[in-house]
């Protein structure tokens, strides 16, 4: 079972789709400010981790690099992810493997039929099979040929062990299915998270760029200054010391913006030596709200991890009737058809037609047994499903949470910037003017800095919760797009 993702338009035309992180805003220590929030992320509840161990992470790379440069949008990412990412192809197998339980427990239903040619050459004791014989007479007779071909079927009747054994198989591949497609919707999440986090830290790497030109500007003009006998020394070692800390900050976020995009490399199945750039920005689209009543009613019917345990738990009822069936008679068919002789030319067609029933009656305690470990396995599944609709309930509620404070966030984030903007550009008058010295001018720098770094992590976060959102409710990989468009 396959589907593909649907993307709606947002952001000037741009497709796209993002998966659910949370952002920190706080640096790592002894990082630089401006590198704040591009750390490795942590997925939310029911996502899948994004360690490098983990499959979601890896993939099955197509193709070998080129010197060409790929424009890569975010609907390219994920339509690679859900063709290479490991975690994908592994459930594929996983259907795969289901769908063959499935058939050799139907096994169990069908008629087996064999055949059987065989000729052979015999010298037989008569004595030895209880033949009377006359005192002093030979018992031994031959050789003589035999030539043997033969058809055999057997049908069960009626067993109660089999027809729940393939009730089990068919529901076991049922959660197959059910689990793939919550596979895929992680993978979703997965990738979408790893170019949306290369988007952002592109975005703080031309924030950084531009507070470089600002420092370099300010630093030349403090040193006309100086020297016009204006400003003392202090404010030209201030301004340097702050050209030197935005290159800094432009070295760290190139590095982790280039390791971000290989590690989308890796997760999509791209050659990590193949140059790529990232076509899409990063929305922002306010979502139009819903009763919290109703996204729970829409999670409890489309999670696709939901519909997996359940088919589980009716797999692990039906198991159980299969073991109860071993301990009932069971009526089988029994047929055979054939031609038999000296050779194949006097050979005589024979046929046997019977009906068996097999009745265990001792099978010391097997039985019991088994049912014991199935009831325990039965108590277990049970436990898991309500546990399933209780975090469900959770990360609906969680996730709309997120989305609403997500979306105030960004409001004053923006607010921030723009006063942020302005106070730079008063604290650079004022020095101009000499009414003030540039201890002004770094602090509004710095100001800048963090409200743009403010702004990106919250615009960051926005848009992850509203995929957040859409992953709870189970169509990440159908809907994404929609819920990033604003469902509009």
């Amino acid at each position: 079972m396959r589907r593909r993702a649907r993307f709606a338009g947002v952001a000037g035309g741009c497709l796209v789709l993002l998966a659910v992180v949370s952002v920190g805003d706080a640096p790592a220590q002894g990082a630089p400010e401006g590198a704040r929030g591009l750390a490795p992320q942590a997925l939310p509840a029911g996502a899948p981790g994004t360690s490098g161990g983990s499959p979601f992470m890896g993939s099955v790379p197509s193709g070998l690099p080129t010197a060409e440069t790929v424009r890569l949008t975010l609907a390219d990412a994920v339509s690679r992810g859900l063709a290479h990412n490991l975690a994908s192809i592994l459930g594929r197998q996983e259907v795969a493997a289901a769908g063959g339980a499935r058939l050799a427990a139907l096994g169990g239903l069908l008629p087996t039929v064999t055949g059987r040619v065989a000729e052979t050459r015999q010298r037989v004791n008569l004595e030895a099979f209880g033949f009377p014989l006359p005192p002093g007479s030979n018992p031994i007779v031959g050789p003589f040929n035999v030539f043997d071909a033969r058809l055999s079927l057997t049908q069960s009747v009626f067993d109660v062990s089999a027809i729940a054994a393939a009730r089990a198989g068919a529901q076991a591949a049922v959660a197959a299915e059910a689990s793939y497609a919550d596979v895929r919707d992680a993978v979703v999440v997965v990738c979408a998270n790893l170019y949306l986090r290369a988007v952002i830290g592109g975005g703080l790497i031309d924030a950084v760029r531009a507070q470089l030109r600002t420092a370099e500007l300010l630093h030349q003009r403090a040193v006309s200054m100086k020297a016009a006998g204006v400003v003392p020394g202090i404010d030209v070692l201030r301004a340097e010391v702050q050209l030197q800390v935005q290159r800094q900050r432009l070295i760290v976020v190139e590095n982790e913006v280039a390791k971000q995009k290989l590690a989308l490399a890796r997760a999509i199945g791209l050659p990590l030596g193949q140059p790529f750039e990232l076509a899409d920005p990063a929305p922002y689209a306010a979502l139009e709200g819903k009763p919290i009543g109703d996204l729970l009613t829409e999670a409890f019917g489309r999670r696709s991890d939901l519909k997996s345990a359940t088919a589980q738990l009716k797999a692990a009822e039906a198991g159980r009737q299969a073991i109860l069936g071993e301990a009932l008679p069971s009526p089988r068919f029994a047929a055979d058809y054939g031609d038999i002789g000296n050779d194949v030319s006097t050979s005589k067609a024979t046929y046997a037609v019977g009906l068996q029933l097999r009745v265990p009656l001792f099978q010391g305690g097997r039985v019991r047994a088994r049912l014991q470990q199935a009831d325990a396995g039965l108590a277990a599944e049970r436990a898991r499903l309500e546990d399933l609709r209780g975090r469900i309930e959770f990360e609906v509620r969680t996730a709309y949470m997120d989305l609403v404070a997500a979306d105030e966030r960004v409001k004053v984030t923006r607010r921030e910037v723009e006063l942020s903007d302005q106070q730079l550009m008063q604290a650079q008058d004022r020095f101009t003017a000499g009414v003030a010295n540039n201890l002004e001018v770094v602090q509004a720098q710095e100001a800048v800095a963090g409200a743009t770094d403010s702004y990106l992590s919250s615009l960051y976060a926005h848009n992850l919760a509203k995929l957040s959102l859409a992953r709870a409710l189970g169509v990440a990989e159908e809907a994404a797009g929609q819920y990033l468009g604003g469902l509009r």
